[in-house]
């Protein structure tokens, strides 16, 4: 959390551009049909349509982030999802969301973990939150933040672990992401960030053993259901 740049990809992209030209000049029947439908909602004021309030993980709250904080998109389609991205919200859960909904902020992840093991969903995951200060780990990852400041363990509770962990088991299990350390990552490894979070505190042998087991789980439920 945190993050002040800007994230300049929310302006009409050169590869929109190009592909607009080029359906100009050649027609609509040289460039694939469902290529150019992905497009249109790209433009200003156009946006791919989806329920109102939905959220993708199960039980999580639903609280909407502001627009300015993520850029509208059909992902995996358009961007294929490879990463968990984990973040600490260095403050309170009530100012994370404030913030989120604060367009002058420019930054934003897809849920919030609280302390007490409550989810909510802020950004779908169709969409690019602007979360980890790299427009293609953006574009590429999901963004979980933890409420808590990094110098306080105690803030990673039992609670928040085991949530957090169902959650990420169930972004890799949708997306077919490897349950690991080069696709589950912190903040701090994201090329270029100047952060920190989660830091020295979270406990990542822990962590990915709950979310592997989380993965077992769901897949032995799934198989027997």
């Amino acid at each position: 959390m945190g993050e002040k740049k800007k994230d300049s990809d929310r302006r009409i992209g050169r590869r929109s551009l190009l592909i607009g030209g080029a359906a100009a000049a050649l027609g609509t029947a040289a460039l694939a049909r469902e290529d150019l439908g992905r497009l249109w909602w790209r433009l200003p004021g156009n946006r791919k349509p989806r329920v109102e309030g939905a959220v993708d993980f199960g039980g999580a709250l639903w609280t909407a982030a502001s627009p300015g904080n993520f850029r509208w998109a059909d992902r995996p389609d358009d961007y294929p999802i490879d990463r968990v991205i984990i973040h600490v919200t260095q403050g309170s859960y009530g100012s994370a969301v404030k913030v989120f909904q604060d367009p002058a902020h420019q930054a934003a992840a897809h849920y919030i973990v609280r302390k007490d093991g409550r989810i909510t969903q802020m950004i779908r995951e169709l969409d690019v939150a602007f979360h980890a200060g790299n427009r293609s780990f953006n574009e590429r990852s999901v963004g979980i933040e933890h409420e808590g400041f990094v110098d306080r363990p105690q803030d990673f509770t039992d609670a928040m672990y085991a949530a957090s962990a169902r959650l990420t088991a169930r972004i890799c299990a949708r997306y077919g992401i490897p349950v690991d350390r080069t696709h589950v990552i912190g903040h701090v490894e994201v090329p270029g960030t100047d952060h920190t979070d989660p830091g020295p505190h979270w406990d990542w042998d822990r962590y990915m053993r709950l979310v592997r087991q989380a993965k077992r789980d769901a897949d032995h439920a799934e198989a027997t259901a």
